[in-house]
C-alpha cells in the first residue's frame, strides 16, 4: 500500500505564506504525476497545481504567480509554496499522486487525508 501524508497547513493572515508538504511512502517503484487540490466548504474539489515526473508544472489561473509546486523525487515528496495568500484560498488542501507500484503496475489516483489552510482577512 502507498500512503500520502500532508503537513504544513495552518492559519495565516492575508498576504502571508505557507508551505505544504506531502510525503509518499510504501510500495513505490516511481511516482508519475503529483498534485495539489483544494476543497472549500460547499464547493467541489478543484485542482490547484500538478507536476509531472520530469518536472513540468501547471497551475489553476487563480493561483498563478502566487503558488509554486515542486517535488523531490529522492524523498518521494511534493511541495506547494503558497505566497500572497488570500481569504479565498481558505480550503482543505489534498495531495494527489499516481504511482507505479512495479515497472508495469500503475496505481489508481491516490489521495492524502487533507490539511486545512485558513487565511484571515
Amino acid at each position: 500500500q502507498v500512503q500520502l501524508v500532508e503537513s504544513g497547513g495552518g492559519l495565516v493572515q492575508a498576504g502571508g505564506s505557507l508551505r505544504l508538504s506531502c510525503a509518499a511512502s510504501g510500495r513505490i517503484f516511481s511516482i508519475l504525476n503529483m498534485g495539489w487540490y483544494r476543497q472549500a466548504p460547499g464547493k467541489q474539489r478543484q485542482v490547484v497545481a500538478h507536476i509531472t515526473l520530469p518536472g513540468s508544472t501547471a497551475y489553476a489561473d487563480s493561483v498563478k504567480g502566487r503558488f509554486t509546486i515542486s517535488r523531490d523525487n529522492a524523498k518521494n515528496t511534493v511541495y506547494l509554496q503558497m505566497n500572497s495568500l488570500k481569504p479565498e484560498d481558505t480550503a482543505v488542501y489534498y495531495c494527489n499522486a499516481i504511482v507505479m507500484l512495479t515497472p508495469t503496475v500503475r496505481s489508481d489516483d491516490l489521495w492524502g487525508q487533507g490539511t486545512q489552510v485558513t487565511v484571515s482577512s
